[in-house]
């Protein structure tokens, strides 16, 4: 595969590449360059890890080395999972399955955060990211753990956060740093402390988050996004097609493309990876209708001419078929799944 092409495969339903440029020039410098994604074991897995993924997959087939690193230290300090290592462990076991299920290649390496805090130099990074970062832009950079500045008055672990999350860039040695646009600041916090300290940037791969069915056309993405702790706001990657029919049917779904979050899942998810999609609708309002691109979808639905209760059944029905592998896994395999389910899961 060629430059040209990987870089379309990289970028594809992304939302930044910091920047497009240095990836270019990885590329085509480096046969076997590397990228990680981190993970939080907190909780069930949402459909919108979907959109990430997929974007795995996409690093893999362009030749790209990727790590998932499964943050057990930083859910600690994050008071997930009742502040319990065990249960984060499970929890992350859990989420390995969630992953190899849904296609990414096994090629994939999974490194745990307790795999590396035992190392003295990643402490050291820690410590140097720390003294070339100002407290009020790390404080700043604590929302990508779902936390406001004030809260660090209370709990001082939640200021380790930021710049553990940059010193597993550096430790770990990756290319590329792939994440939802959520952790955007983290990342640039990494770039921000590589240039002040003369090491190799990052480059920062940024993917879509997934609305909350609840809906937020007024909030910020980063508010509006798909959550777990959020009851009726997420569709889980075991849930069932009863599960996820009722979830959706549920779903706040306006007249309107803008804030909804149903046409959000045919965007983001359903169109890039299934291509097309078909509604079995009565004749009586006007029968079954077939859909080749999201630009037809979007048209027709903002047009009227499709009802919002037809939308969220294809798009119910889309998601079952999608998450069908990961159901199926579970039904063989339902240990860690067991085990997390029967965790208190805590924000």
């Amino acid at each position: 595969m060629d430059t040209g092409k990987k870089l379309e495969l990289i970028a594809r339903n992304s939302l930044e590449i910091v920047t497009s440029e240095e990836l270019k020039s990885l590329l085509e410098s480096n046969p076997k360059p590397t990228a990680y994604i981190g993970y939080e074991p907190s909780g069930f897995v949402h459909a919108g890890q979907l959109i990430t993924a997929a974007k795995i997959i996409d690093l893999q087939d362009a030749g790209i080395e990727v790590t998932i690193f499964l943050a057990d230290w930083h859910a600690l300090i994050n008071d997930k999972l009742g502040g319990k290592l065990e249960n984060i462990r499970a929890c992350g076991e859990y989420l390995k399955e969630c992953f190899l299920a849904a296609g990414v290649k096994d090629s994939v390496k999974f490194v745990w955060a307790s795999d590396l805090i035992s190392h003295a130099s990643y402490w050291e990074k820690f410590i140097r990211i720390a003294k070339a970062s100002s407290l009020q832009r790390i404080k700043r950079a604590m929302t990508i753990m779902g936390r406001t500045e004030d809260e660090a008055e209370i709990d001082a672990s939640k200021v380790m956060y930021p710049p553990m999350q940059a010193a597993d860039i550096f430790e770990l040695g990756v290319d590329i740093a792939l994440a939802g646009m959520d952790q955007r600041r983290a990342h640039m916090l990494a770039r921000d402390a590589a240039e002040k300290l003369g090491w190799k940037k990052p480059i920062a791969l940024h993917t879509p988050l997934l609305m909350s069915l609840q809906g937020g056309a007024r909030m910020d993405p980063v508010d509006a996004k798909m959550s777990k702790s959020a009851p009726g706001s997420a569709v889980f990657m075991h849930d069932t097609p009863e599960e996820i029919a009722k979830k959706v049917k549920n779903a706040f779904c306006p007249a309107e493309v803008e804030g909804n979050p149903v046409i959000d899942i045919m965007r983001l998810i359903v169109f890039p990876m299934l291509g097309s999609v078909h509604i079995d609708r009565p004749e009586k309002y006007g029968g079954p209708i077939d859909f080749r691109s999201f630009n037809e979808l979007q048209e027709t639905y903002t047009a009227g001419k499709l009802h919002p209760q037809d939308l969220k059944k294809g798009a119910s029905e889309c998601l079952a078929t999608i998450l069908k592998p990961v159901r199926e896994h579970f039904e063989r395999n339902p240990k860690n799944l067991d085990k997390v389910k029967a965790l208190s899961v805590t924000r």
